[in-house]
């Protein structure tokens, strides 16, 4: 029971944020898996929920999309996202950097080193105001889909580095989240397409033995619920609020992953 709780509450508080910051909801949704199940495991849950809670905003917002600027965005994103998912699968077969006892055995490997220290730089970045006026001409749209693309294949961190290379093509809130859910669902169909190649074979019997394919449907359906809520507050939350928060959650998993706790 506690282990639904804290997934399907994780779900809907994420889902309902990212609509409006951007970052991806495996983010945050990925080390809470991790606490119940191993990390290639949890990565494998967490694209799932990703890629189906990003279809469903999709039928949300997805009208408002600028689709010449998404096209742009999306090719070279699709490469590097498979590239970066690529990169993910092999660091988490490689063998722990470190161990140590603290209420059992806690190990320290290359994947959670990489993705603490990416989650702490975004972290960073969601925080400063300096970021929020970051902004690139429309020229550089390629370039960010490519950068964007290999951040949410290899660790899920695409919504930052998407929402400043977008920012200054598109004016109309509603439309810059639109054609953001439209570059964010291509994304994922690009590094789940890897994960279900490298990852999902070997993990599979372990998430069906520990009852995840239900977790995985509560967790997607919270999400659901989570970005409903979202689109419901699309005009009335200020984006600053919803980036502290974000960067506050983001600060905290990557110091509990950088040191091996989870």
């Amino acid at each position: 029971m506690l282990m639904y709780l804290t997934v399907m509450a994780a779900a809907l508080l994420v889902a309902a944020l990212t609509l409006f910051s951007g970052f991806g909801i495996g983010t945050l949704l990925m080390p809470v898996f991790a606490i119940f199940f191993p990390l290639e495991a949890a990565v494998a849950m967490t694209a799932v929920v990703h890629l189906s809670n990003n279809l469903f905003k999709l039928t949300l917002v997805g009208r408002y999309a600028d689709w010449k600027i998404a096209v742009r965005f999306i090719i070279p994103g699709l490469v590097f996202s498979a590239f970066g998912a690529y990169l993910l699968t092999r660091m988490a077969t490689s063998e722990p950097l470190y161990s140590y006892e603290f209420y059992g055995v806690r190990e320290l490997t290359i994947l959670k080193l990489v993705v603490g220290l990416l989650m702490l730089l975004f972290a960073l970045l969601e925080l400063s105001k300096r970021f929020d006026e970051l902004s690139f001409p429309k020229k550089y749209l390629p370039l960010g889909g490519a950068l964007s693309g290999f951040f949410g294949g290899l660790s899920g961190h695409q919504g930052a580095l998407r929402s400043a290379f977008l920012i200054r093509s598109i004016d109309d809130k509603t439309k810059f989240i639109g054609t953001g859910v439209v570059c964010s669902v291509a994304v994922d169909l690009s590094r789940v397409a890897v994960y279900g190649t490298l990852f999902f074979g070997g993990t599979l019997t372990t998430i069906v033995d520990s009852g995840g394919l239900n977790l995985i449907s509560a967790a997607v359906l919270t999400a659901f619920l989570g970005s409903f809520i979202g689109s419901r507050l699309m005009k009335k939350v200020k984006m600053r609020y919803v980036r502290n928060l974000v960067g506050g959650m983001l600060l905290v998993v990557a110091l509990l992953l950088g040191s091996g706790l989870i």
